[in-house]
């Protein structure tokens, strides 16, 4: 089941749990606008290439639009509009001002040079710039994206709109950017994490974990579980999958990492096959790269008994049922990856008021977000006798649906 299909699947099951009316739950699902522009730029080498980028506006009832842009070999239509919708719910459960959006570039930024990416950028920026900004759609980075690529989003839009820091954020902290930004996806996957095994009588310290993708959120989730007690017992990435059942060294990890672009070779530790890491035995897996990793194929391998989804969409519903069965307790990717998009609202509210939060403020203001989203996440399970991934969508639904209905159809 593709990205689209899986996310609209589990908004009508929301819908109906709450027993939304059928016009309005067709207004909620229907995009309020698809662009999709040609952005043509010179290489390096002098030849021109041409790509297709892609930004999906889903709903700013409760706020301007919000969502990453990513650059991927991958992009298209189906999957940023899955991705768009899931930012819509997500701003709504983690209950910050901001609807749903997402963007990207069909391209392979691996192959090529940054002044191509810079190039390319800024083009697609040149096409769209008129129609996000500030109050209407504040882009992010995502997959193949980084502050380096929100600094000339930014100083491309500025050369429109005059100098405007809130209309991008994820930015380097010499423009704007929020201090902690960068871990904020991982720190966030570590409070949610925390919040759902407190609310099994656990703590963090002592649990195997398993963490699939070493990106900057697997990253960050890794380092700060380690510090909290955690032992990450194996990891994958591109370069393939390592494990130790005695707990990895992460800080010695992240530097070899760091150094050679990839957790292949890490000395002390196994080499294992990457496909193996989803069903290694663990108390906590944790899905950090693609989305659709857990599918009908492997759910029935999987041995963890919590999932964290710090991926968007990584759970394919055919998988949910299988893993649901098992009794596997799976926190939400639209709950779970939160953090990032919570700083983001940070840093907008920062640079609209000129002024910057030290770190501690940043991470005690995320915490309290994190805990806050997690009860009234429980409480839409009480209420609708549902798993924790209907309890989001409804949470969600119900906010984003009142919004609407306050604002009139007019």
């Amino acid at each position: 089941m593709n990205a689209l299909a899986a996310t609209n699947r589990n908004f009508t099951r929301a819908a109906r749990l709450l027993g939304i009316d059928s016009k309005l739950e067709k207004s909620l699902l229907i995009p309020f606008r698809e662009i999709k522009v040609e952005c043509t730029i010179p290489k390096d080498d002098g030849t021109l290439a041409s790509f297709i980028g892609f930004r999906i506006q889903h709903d700013n009832s409760r706020g301007p639009m919000k969502g990453g842009i990513r650059y991927h070999s991958e992009v298209e239509p189906d999957e940023v509009n899955a991705l768009a919708q899931l930012m819509t719910w997500k701003t709504a459960v983690a209950n910050i001002p901001y609807g749903g959006a997402k963007g990207g570039i069909g391209c392979d930024p691996s192959e090529m040079t940054i002044s191509e990416l810079e190039r390319l950028t800024r083009v697609f920026t040149q096409k769209i710039h008129d129609l996000i900004g500030i109050h209407a759609d504040v882009p992010a980075p995502d997959m193949g994206t980084n502050p380096q690529t929100m600094a000339w989003i930014l100083d491309e839009y500025s050369k429109f709109h005059g100098y405007s820091p809130p209309a991008v954020t994820g930015k380097p902290t010499d423009l704007g950017g929020s201090l902690g930004r960068d871990a904020a996806t991982g720190r966030g996957v570590l409070f949610a994490t925390e919040a759902l095994l407190n609310d099994f009588g656990k703590t963090i310290a002592g649990q195997r974990v398993v963490i699939q993708g070493f990106g900057n959120v697997g990253t960050w989730a890794a380092k700060l579980i380690h510090e909290n007690g955690g032992k990450v017992i194996a990891v994958s990435d591109v370069s393939g999958a390592i494990k130790d059942s005695n707990g990895l060294d992460i800080p010695r990890l992240i530097k070899y990492v760091e150094a050679h672009k990839g957790v292949k070779g890490f000395e002390g530790a196994d080499q294992i096959d990457p496909n193996s890491v989803l069903v290694e035995e663990c108390d906590i897996l944790i899905p950090a790269a693609l989305g659709g990793v857990i599918n009908r194929e492997n759910a029935n391998d999987i041995q963890a008994k919590f999932i964290v989804e710090a991926a968007n969409h990584p759970t394919d519903p055919e998988a949910d049922e299988i893993l649901k069965k098992k009794g596997v307790v799976i926190l939400p990717d639209i709950f779970a990856n939160s953090g990032g998009v919570t700083v983001s609202y940070f840093e907008w509210v920062q640079n609209i008021q000129g002024f910057q939060w030290d770190k501690e403020k940043v991470n005690t203001e995320l915490k309290r977000y994190v805990g806050q989203g997690f009860k009234d996440m429980k409480s839409m399970c009480r209420t609708h006798n549902c798993e924790l991934r209907m309890g989001a969508f409804t949470l969600g639904l119900n906010r984003v649906a009142k919004a609407t209905l306050i604002r009139g159809w007019e």
